[in-house]
């Protein structure tokens, strides 16, 4: 997994990376708003879903505290990086500045 997952974030486009838990409450709020953000966006942007308890190694290396975090990469640079339940306005914001 780590290496595949390194090499999908070196993209240079930017790629949304959501660490989430299926026992997560928030979680499930985030993700309609992610596949709404990734329909949106198309073929521009990548968004990929990381269960922490199946991931534990990548969640330990960007340190994943709290669930849901989202983390924006480009060309394998976080650009961005929120706990919590990100809005779907707030998520295109950043993705358009880094588009």
């Amino acid at each position: 997994m780590k290496a595949n997952f390194e090499s999908i974030i070196n993209d240079t486009k930017p790629v949304i990376v959501d660490f989430h838990a299926l026992w997560c409450g928030p979680c499930k709020v985030q993700s309609p708003i992610l596949k709404e953000v990734a329909s949106e966006f198309g073929e521009r942007i990548r968004v990929i879903k990381i269960d922490i308890d199946q991931n534990q190694q990548v969640a330990d290396q960007y340190r994943i505290q709290s669930v849901p975090t989202v983390i924006v990469f480009k060309s394998g640079q976080i650009v961005w990086r929120q706990s919590g339940v990100v809005s779907k306005n707030q998520l295109a914001g950043i993705l358009n500045q880094h588009l």
